[in-house]
């Protein structure tokens, strides 16, 4: 009889996000999240780096689910390095409280409005923060990011957040244009994926 798929809550309501997770980890994790827990209260994200904010995230969900559960919290966002680094932790609500993702890229747009091509430069970066269901304990931590430049006008309609306006280094097209095996190949969120499987893998036969 084939093993299990091992559970993971991923600490979320973005389901698009989710989404990424499981395809980056496969038919062998059990990928859910906060939409099953509506009642959860939703953290303040007051950390001033992007550990931080995953840690809080992490700590939050885990206290509150069963003993044994592995929960994964992600924070992650663009860095425009023409803007010194933003907006950064602040790339999900860059527009004002309640922006959606084309307002955010809107506001990075027309800040770069005036920025040549040649140093439209910027990178996504994410970091992964793992917790023990129950007790809140941290149990990992891991980080990944991809190289880029920007774009004058958003382009595809794929993926999502700043996808749209990311053209990956090696690469001519946005993220929303990439075929979506492409941008799971290279992605800041794959790559902090590729040492977290590791991670998880050793937690979950710990």
């Amino acid at each position: 009889m084939p093993e299990a798929p091992k559970r993971i809550v991923i600490a979320t309501h973005n389901t698009h996000k989710t989404g990424e997770f499981r395809a980056l980890l496969g038919p062998d994790w059990l990928v859910e999240d906060l939409t099953a827990w509506p009642e959860l209260p939703v953290p303040v994200e007051d950390g001033d780096t992007f550990e931080a904010n995953a840690a809080i995230k992490a700590r939050s969900a885990a206290e509150r689910l069963a003993e044994g559960v592995l929960v994964v919290a992600d924070d992650s966002g663009l860095e425009v390095d023409a803007l010194e680094g933003r907006p950064g932790i602040y790339s999900a609500r860059y527009a004002g409280p309640g922006a959606d993702d084309a307002g955010n890229r809107d506001r990075v747009l027309a800040e770069m409005a005036e920025v040549p091509d040649g140093v439209r430069t910027a990178r996504f970066r994410c970091v992964l923060v793992t917790a023990r269901g129950g007790s809140g304990e941290l149990a990992g931590t891991c980080a990944g990011a991809v190289e880029g430049r920007l774009t004058r006008q958003a382009a595809g309609s794929g993926g999502f957040g700043y996808d749209p306006i990311f053209v990956p280094e090696g690469h001519e097209r946005t993220f929303g244009e990439l075929p979506p095996e492409v941008k799971h190949s290279l992605s800041h969120r794959a790559r902090a994926l590729a040492v977290l499987r590791r991670q998880l893998e050793a937690m979950a036969h710990g």
